[in-house]
Parts: structure tokens; sequence; C-alpha cells
């Protein structure tokens, strides 16, 4: 894979001048505005840099651009204990090791950087990389063996990585599609590395950058949040709004048509009181349009919406009604889920609200799951961007923005 940064005065410029030189399958992964501070703000111009990324061939030729598992090991506190002699210990030690604890971590704050790739693979893959190479090494049968009898090591790379992506609940289908795109790149003799690297590089790639609340739009922005009730949605809006009104960068305001529940409209109106922000209830598509009226000074509108079953046709059709109130470039959708939510259901939830708009998604209670597979699976059956996760009641802090290198890495047993 192959990174770079480019700097011009708009955004879409520096993704021309990215693509010029990269190529049309070039991936944006990260915007940065660059907006001079103090006195410095006299004498140079406001730029945006975008940090794009394209996909190369995995080969031993190409070591030196991945990321160098050896130099990680050097920064291991321990070591693995050799495999044991039973073929049933063996199996449960793997286990153990490549389905320790997954935890996504997500900052607090949006980076404005993306770390180095050297940087976004850290010790626990170095742990992954030792215990496939004494799996395939140390078995005592195979020790016997001739050497021309010895299983293909790529191959037991291959099953082992496999093996944690199931663990971690990664679909067949894509754990079949990612590893099918670096099998016919690798050579007989591919080091773990390499190919460790590669499918790194993969996954990275397919959840792509996070589309965040746009805090530059020139018009102003009515955010909606949908989704099945149960899975945050409130609770969500808070964190997201104490967020922007820490910023000072816009204004905000609150909407809930959540008024089945009372509990909700309570809630959100604590909130509103304790960040300073107005908050409007209404009851139909005709309320929402008198909102939008009474609220015309603020930047962005965030819209609490009631939870639906994603079964029930009417229920659909109101949402959709209520999206409606709002031109489409004015508006914004996040559809919520849960990540304990089973994945059949997800999957139902996901595509009935595909059918009446377009979204982003965000992942709730990510501190009551250990496998984050699921996340990884709505973003390839959707092909929605993933943007915010959140995990924990506390508000603001228990919610931070999808960070690609560090998901990528906990799908392969990376830790914290």
């Amino acid at each position: 894979m192959v990174i770079k940064k480019y700097i011009a005065k708009t955004e879409e410029a520096a993704t021309a001048l990215a693509r010029e030189e990269l190529g049309k399958d070039v991936v944006i992964m990260n915007v940065k505005k660059n907006i001079p501070k103090g006195i410095a703000k006299f004498f140079r111009k406001e730029s945006v840099e975008v940090t794009a990324a394209v996909d190369e061939v995995v080969t031993d030729s190409a070591s030196k651009e991945m990321p160098d598992f050896s130099k990680l090991q050097e920064a291991m506190q321990g070591e693995i204990k050799p495999a044991p002699d039973s073929k049933a210990a063996k199996a449960e030690a793997a286990r153990a090791v490549l389905a320790e604890r997954n935890q996504v971590i997500l900052e607090e704050e949006p980076e404005e950087e993306i770390p180095s790739e050297n940087n976004a693979i850290e010790q626990k893959l170095s742990d992954l990389q030792k215990l496939l190479e004494k799996q395939v090494m140390t078995e005592p049968e195979k020790k016997e063996e001739k050497a021309e009898q010895l299983p293909d090591k790529n191959k037991a790379y291959i099953r082992l990585i496999r093996s944690q992506m199931e663990n971690n609940e990664v679909e067949e289908t894509y754990i079949e599609q990612i590893l099918e795109e670096i099998e016919g790149s690798l050579k007989k003799d591919t080091s773990l590395d390499n190919i460790l690297s590669g499918v790194y590089q993969k996954i990275v790639l397919k959840i792509g950058r996070p589309r965040l609340i746009d805090l530059h739009a020139k018009k102003k922005k009515y955010v909606f949040f949908i989704g099945p009730t149960g899975v945050g949605k409130t609770t969500t809006i808070a964190k997201i709004a104490s967020m922007l009104k820490l910023s000072g960068k816009v204004k905000v305001a609150l909407v809930t048509s959540d008024t089945y529940r009372i509990a909700a409209v309570e809630q959100l109106k604590t909130y509103a009181n304790i960040l300073g922000v107005p908050l409007k209830v209404v009851y139909s598509a005709d309320e929402m349009e008198n909102a939008m009226e009474e609220l015309e000074e603020y930047d962005l509108v965030l819209i609490d919406t009631a939870g639906r079953s994603h079964n029930n046709k009417e229920q659909k059709e109101d949402i959709h009604r209520l999206l409606e109130t709002v031109p489409e470039e004015q508006r914004e959708v996040f559809l919520v889920m849960s990540a304990t939510t089973k994945y059949r259901d997800l999957v139902k939830i996901s595509q009935s609200y595909s059918e009446i708009t377009k979204y982003s998604l965000i992942f709730t209670k990510l501190d009551e799951t250990d496998a984050i597979g699921n996340v990884f699976n709505i973003r390839m059956l959707t092909g929605a961007p993933l943007s915010y996760m959140t995990w924990g009641q506390n508000v603001p802090d228990d919610i931070g923005k999808v960070d690609a290198q560090k998901m990528a890495k906990q799908l392969l047993g990376g830790n914290n």
C-alpha cells in the first residue's frame, strides 16, 4: 500500500492531485483542514490536507512498504509459550490467544492525522505472528515428516488468520473475498509478515474513512437519527450534541419526534437544559416544518425519531414522511444499531431502512460485546459508511469516530 499526503486550497483540488499521481483507484483516508491560528493567520491561507492510499500487489519484493512485524516483536513484554504436544491442547492454546478480548478503540475527539502504517499494527499482531509460526513449525508429527510432505506454509498461515476472523464473527463471504484477493498475489514462500500485512491493508481499505457530521457545511443541516427501539439513539444524540456544543463551532438545536415514549422526551429535555440548547417536540411532519422555521438561526438540528419496527410498513412510511420535510441536500441520516444484535436481524434492519433513505452507520453498546465482526459485516453488506461508535452511558465521553486501522487490527487479533 502507498500512502501519501497532498495539500491544496480545497479538498477537491487535493483529491485531484492524489488521483493524478496514484490513479483512479485511490482511496481518500483522511481530510484535514489547516487553519492558521494566532498571528500566522495574517500571513498564511487556509489549506486542505488529504491523506490518500492505493493498494498494491502483495509480494516479497514489496516487503519494504509493508508494516515490519519483526520490529514490533522487540517491544513485546512477554513470550508465547511453545504449543503443547497434543493437537487438542494446541488448538485450545491457539483459540486462547487468537480469541483474546477485542474492544474497539476510538478517539474521544476525532484525530486530524492518520497514523503511519508502521504504527497501526501493534503488539498483539506480533503475538499472532509468533503463534502462527509455532503452530506451523513445532508440531511433533511434522518434525518427523520429510520436507516434501510438509504442508504449504502459506495455506497454514491463511487458515489460522481465517480462524481469527471467524472468532470475531466476520461472515464467511467477506473472509473469502479478502483472502482470495490476497492469495492470488502470494508467492510460494511469502512470509507471514507480508500475508498479515496484506490482509490488514485490505480490511482497512474496505472499512474506509468514517463519514462524520459536516461542521463546515455552507447550508444548515438537519441530522436525523433512525433505528429500532432500545439501541440508544437518544443517548447517542446527547453525546453528539455535547461534543458539538463544546467545540463551539456550530449552533446546535434538538428536535424529538419520539413521542411514543415519555421517558425519551424527558431524557432529551434534561440534556437540552444542561447544554443550554433549544428542544422542540413534534408529533407530525407538519409540526416538523414549523419547528424548522423556529430554529432557522441554528446551524445544526439533531432530530431524534421514534424506534420503529423494520417489519411495520406504516411506521416506515411515518419515518419517510418526516425525512421528506427536509430537502435532501440539507439532510443527513444516521442509522443507529446495537453491536449486540444478531447478524441476521442487523441484515433485516439495514435492508429495511435502505428502502426509504440513504444513511451512515452508528453502532452502539460496543462495551457489551467481545466480537466486532458484525460492524464490518454490515459495512460490507450495505456499502454505507461507518461513522461513530459508542460504549457506556457517560455523556459526552463514551463515543468516538470509527478508526479503520484499529478496527482492522482487532479483527486480526490485535490488542488495545
